[in-house]
């Protein structure tokens, strides 16, 4: 059962950027304010993201590896797309940001930025849009998850996660016995694919030791293909 409730707080976003490090920054800074992030390092990328799911906001790089993002918010802005832009980057003259704010950009910071700033920028944009972020908590058996709260409970009980276990529960949790790859997991997670399978793996440990083995709930393998989580009716 899945059950919504309103939040003004939490948001939904998608950051473009081809800079990993920028990008694991504003991930990590606004994941760890309780926002939901995803992570595109191209204009194609950030496409695909965008046909795929529904964002309250996004933050947009220019400089991208196949073009300018000005050009993506002038496609976004051409098909009847209202979604509140945030232009980061370094082109500080007036020509760019006046070229970023005819492309159909609703705000424009320059590199460098103060991370608090692009949060409150952000909630500022989808407040003048008049979007009321909606997250809902999600019940599968005994575990419960509140994306307003970053709240975990097994049978009632608090579930004491960091932060990158709890965004893998909160991955998983809508899906039970659906199978994720590897990848999609530290898409999730993360916000890009890893190197190494141990980052994964640990956060997955992490996860398995907290739910325990006596409420049924399990982080299972399924092998060749991925990982899924088990509930009890």
């Amino acid at each position: 059962m899945q059950v919504c409730f309103p939040s003004a707080a939490t948001m939904r976003i998608l950051i473009v950027e081809d800079d990993h490090i920028i990008a694991e920054n504003l991930y990590e800074y606004l994941e760890a304010r309780g926002h939901q992030c995803d992570y595109a390092d191209s204009l194609a990328a950030a496409a695909a993201l965008l046909q795929n799911a529904t964002f309250d906001a996004a933050v947009l790089d220019r400089n991208l590896p196949d073009g300018d993002g000005i050009a993506l918010a002038r496609r976004w802005r051409a098909a009847g797309q209202t979604l509140p832009v945030l232009i980061l980057t370094a082109r500080d003259t007036l020509a760019d940001k006046l070229t970023g704010f005819a492309a159909g950009a609703d705000d424009y910071l320059v590199k460098p930025f103060a991370l608090a700033e692009v949060e409150a920028r952000l909630t500022a944009l989808v407040r003048r849009a008049g979007i009321r972020p909606v997250a809902g908590i999600c019940r599968q058996g005994p575990l419960s998850y509140d994306p307003n709260a970053q709240e975990a409970r097994l049978a009632g009980e608090p579930l004491h996660l960091p932060p990158k276990a709890l965004r893998l529960l909160a991955e998983l949790l809508p899906h039970p016995n659906r199978v994720f790859s590897r990848r999609e997991l530290e898409i999730a997670i993360w916000g890009r694919e890893q190197e190494s399978s141990d980052n994964l793996r640990s956060v997955l440990n992490t996860l398995r030791r907290a739910l325990g083995t006596e409420s049924g709930v399990k982080v299972v393998n399924v092998h060749g293909l991925g990982y899924k989580l088990v509930c009890p009716p």
